[in-house]
């Protein structure tokens, strides 16, 4: 069995299919060397500290957010949970039934909601009287509405999170442009939606980052699970960080979760030398040009289109379809990053790619597929390359941080480029293994993190809170009996 790196594998094929020495040169541009992995992951670590820091976190790319999220779960979380996911046009109402003895998710009932686009564009009261509306109508249907029962919602929008239940909206994202929310407390706006109705009540309320649910979802079924990861449309990382390295938060004990935000990382410049023209015509034609630097370079939002690029240059070069390219292919967007998947499918991809890109309108013989094939097999190479030296970097960080010669680990992760490409997984752990010897990572893939999740996240909190209760109870008790015993010495 022959066993390539990627950038061994671009010149076994150009080689064996005599491609154009040309080609090879545009190819080259996307391949990092271990050595240059190694550089993009200690200039990471220093982003990750500089985003931690209580005076330097606001000049930093990777924002490190505390999440409040002080535990993983032990495996005795027990109950009923509400679930609210919020992200898009639609959103979730979920009610999870945990069962400890079977350490498992017994029920998980749902309903999708839509959201109208005058709601969406309307005041923030219209859009949280639209949900309870909808939590309502859903705990009818469960025969749920005389019970009081803790909900975990998963908000993804960018917030400033104060506490466990206190949410501050930055701004809205994502078509939502509802008056009154940002710079408010969506929990306090949700809660106060529900009260406005009167017809039912929630418990406590836990906010979830959608990657904080990835992981706890995966948590529950592995307890050594401390990383959860995405790499689908966008991408993100969080992991479980000493508190005494969270500086701005209070308190030196135990560990909190940490949404690193690592899609910004690059945005100070860090990765010029890495970026690609491609890449900077990605960025440039964005609605956001200059920020998501590292998610814009390996997420699925932009990887169809880096290809789209490279293949229109390679065209224009006269190194592809005979020089003869067509109106599809100029238009952004058009190559979708599915596309990427199905032409790199082992039995199938040349015949996927000779109608992908018949669709697209351009003729192609044998050689233009292969090649095309090839264009994406590197450019979805360096993502898993580039995401690989990044989850090396935390790993490496909890291993540093325990003081361990070798660490074992889970990462929870999710998003349509892991579950859906070929090859992405494979490379990602191959690269891994390589760049973090001293550590030992298990990939558990989640299930429905915004929902599993967010009531994993809800049930922690809620057995941290009860212990923290017995804790004081017990430090009650005891400053009795050490009043008893004073009162008795008299």
């Amino acid at each position: 069995v022959l066993c390539f790196s990627s950038s061994e594998r671009i010149h076994f094929k150009l080689h064996v299919y005599c491609f154009p020495v040309q080609v090879e040169k545009y190819l080259e541009l996307f391949h990092l060397s271990q050595e240059k992995l190694k550089e993009v992951s200690a200039r990471l670590k220093r982003d990750l500290i500089r985003g931690l820091g209580k005076h330097s976190h606001h000049r930093a790319a990777v924002k490190m957010l505390p999440t409040f999220v002080r535990a993983t779960p032990d495996g005795t979380e027990n109950g009923d949970y509400l679930a609210l996911d919020l992200g898009g046009t639609n959103f979730r109402v979920l009610h999870v039934r945990v069962v400890e003895e079977q350490q498992r998710v017994l029920k998980m009932d749902s309903q999708i909601c839509a959201i109208p686009q005058e709601i969406m564009l309307g005041t923030g009261e219209q859009l949280f009287d639209h949900i309870a509306a909808c939590l309502s109508e859903f705990l009818d249907s469960q025969d749920l509405k005389g019970k009081t029962l803790p909900l975990g919602f998963t908000f993804s929008f960018p917030c400033e999170q104060k506490e466990i239940d206190k949410s501050i909206l930055i701004r809205w994202t994502k078509g939502f442009n509802c008056s009154g929310v940002e710079g408010r407390d969506v929990v306090q706006l949700l809660k106060e939606a529900i009260h406005r109705r009167g017809d039912y009540d929630i418990g406590s309320v836990a906010m979830v980052n959608d990657t904080v649910g990835t992981m706890m979802s995966c948590g529950y079924r592995d307890q050594s699970c401390e990383i959860g990861m995405i790499i689908g449309t966008g991408t993100n990382a969080c992991y479980m960080e000493e508190m005494k390295n969270v500086k701005r938060v209070e308190g030196e004990a135990g560990r909190m979760c940490i949404n690193t935000e690592w899609g910004g990382f690059g945005d100070d410049g860090s990765l010029r030398d890495i970026q690609t023209e491609f890449d900077v015509v990605v960025d440039q034609t964005s609605i956001n040009p200059g920020v998501h630097t590292f998610e814009k370079m390996i997420s699925g939002m932009y990887l169809g289109e880096i290809v789209r690029l490279l293949l229109v240059r390679l065209t224009e070069d006269k190194l592809l379809f005979n020089g003869q390219t067509s109106e599809a292919l100029l238009t952004p967007g058009s190559f979708e990053t599915k596309f990427i998947s199905e032409i790199e499918e082992e039995d199938t991809g040349l015949e996927n790619g000779q109608n992908i890109l018949t669709k697209l309108g351009v003729k192609c013989d044998p050689v233009d597929v292969r090649v095309v094939r090839l264009v994406c097999d590197t450019i979805s190479s360096r993502s898993a390359r580039l995401c690989a030296a990044a989850l090396g970097t935390i790993a490496n960080r909890i291993r540093v941080n325990r003081g361990l010669d070798h660490l074992k680990t889970t990462v929870g992760v999710d998003g349509t480029v892991y579950r859906k490409h070929p090859n992405f997984s494979e490379e990602l752990q191959d690269t891994v293994r390589l760049l973090v010897p001293k550590c030992s990572i298990t990939f558990l893939v989640s299930e429905d993190g915004s929902g599993k999740g967010a009531a994993m996240v809800t049930a922690v909190a809620q057995r941290l809170a009860l212990q923290s209760r017995l804790l004081e109870d017990s430090d009650g008790e005891d400053e009795e009996v050490e009043e008893d015993e004073e009162e008795e010495d008299k």
